[in-house]
C-alpha cells in the first residue's frame, strides 16, 4: 500500500473495504484507482475461491471497453489487495438518484451492457451476478461490468453442475428459482432482462422476498409455463415441490409501458 495514498473510503462489502487511492509511482503517473482491500482470516487457508475467480477472470476478459480493468493484486499485512480502475458509481445510484425515466440513456447502458457480456460470452465466461449494483459508471458515462466473483467458465459438454444459488435473488432466472444445477449463458440473458425492465420502470421488474415468491412473482407477470412454452420444464428439480395458479401472461405494453419505442434502438 506504500505507493498508494488514500483519498477516502468508496465503501465496504462482505468480502472487503474499496477505496479510492491514487498510484504515487512514475508508473501511475498519479493514477486514481479504487483499491479493494481483502482481510485473510485464515492465511494458511489461502485466498477465497469466489476472489480468485475474480482475479482469474478479469485477467482472462479484461480488454474491453466495458469490463473494469484489474491493473494489479498485491498483498498487505494479512490481507490481500486488487487494484481496479476507479469508477464513480453505479448503475443502481444512478437509478436511485434519478427523478424521470430516460429512454435514451437507457439505450445507451443497455448497449454497452450487451457488449460487454457479450465479450464474456465468447470468452465462455457467465457472471451469474448481473444487477445494477455491479455495473460501474465512469466519469464519461462508460458501463463496465465487475463483481466477477460469482463467475463460471461454460462447460464445452454442458454436463457441468453449477450451483443454483447465485445472482441477487430479484434478478434470477427462472430454472435456478427451481433448482437447476445444469445451465448456460441464458441466466445472464434473463438479467439482462430485468435490468432493461428496470431502467425503463425506474423499479425491480420481480421483487419477490424470498425464493418462492420469487418464483411467483415472476409467474404472475409472465404466466404460468408449461411442457410446450417450456420443454423440460418438469424434469427441472424443484419443480414438483412449487406449484402456483395458472398465471395468464401479462402483455408486455403494460408490463413496460415505456419500453415499447425503444427496444428496436438497441442493437
Amino acid at each position: 500500500m506504500e505507493s498508494f495514498t488514500i483519498l477516502g473510503r468508496v465503501g465496504e462489502g462482505a468480502h472487503g473495504v474499496v477505496f479510492k487511492a491514487k498510484h504515487v509511482q512514475v508508473r501511475g503517473n498519479g493514477e486514481v484507482v479504487a483499491l479493494k482491500k481483502i482481510h485473510l482470516k485464515k492465511i494458511d487457508d489461502g485466498i477465497p475461491n469466489n476472489i480468485l475467480r475474480e482475479i482469474k477472470t478479469l485477467q482472462a476478459i479484461t480488454e474491453h471497453e466495458n469490463i473494469v480493468r484489474l491493473f494489479d493484486v498485491f498483498p498487505d499485512g494479512s490481507s490481500l489487495v486488487l487494484a481496479f480502475e476507479y469508477m464513480v458509481t453505479d448503475l443502481s445510484e444512478i437509478l436511485r438518484s434519478s427523478q424521470n425515466t430516460l429512454p435514451e440513456v437507457s439505450s445507451y447502458y443497455m448497449i454497452m451492457l450487451l457488449r460487454g457480456i457479450s465479450f464474456c460470452h465468447e470468452n465462455h465466461i457467465i457472471h451469474r451476478d448481473l444487477k445494477p449494483a455491479n455495473l460501474l459508471i465512469s466519469s464519461s458515462g462508460q458501463l463496465k461490468l465487475a463483481d466477477f466473483g460469482l463467475a463460471r467458465v461454460m462447460s464445452v459438454e454442458n454436463e457441468r453442475l453449477y450451483s443454483h444459488q447465485v445472482a441477487t435473488r430479484w434478478y434470477r432466472a427462472p430454472e435456478l428459482l427451481y433448482g437447476s444445477r445444469t445451465y448456460d449463458e441464458g441466466v445472464d440473458l434473463w438479467y439482462l432482462g430485468c435490468i432493461f425492465a428496470e431502467l425503463i420502470n425506474k423499479s425491480p421488474l420481480f421483487p419477490g422476498d424470498s425464493d418462492i415468491k420469487q418464483l411467483g412473482c415472476v409467474l404472475s407477470i409472465l404466466g404460468t409455463p408449461t411442457t410446450s412454452t417450456w420443454p423440460g420444464l418438469i424434469e427441472l428439480p424443484d419443480y414438483n415441490k412449487i406449484t402456483f395458479s395458472g398465471f395468464l401472461p401479462i402483455p408486455f405494453e403494460s408490463i413496460v409501458p415505456d419500453a415499447t419505442s425503444e427496444v428496436g434502438k438497441i442493437k
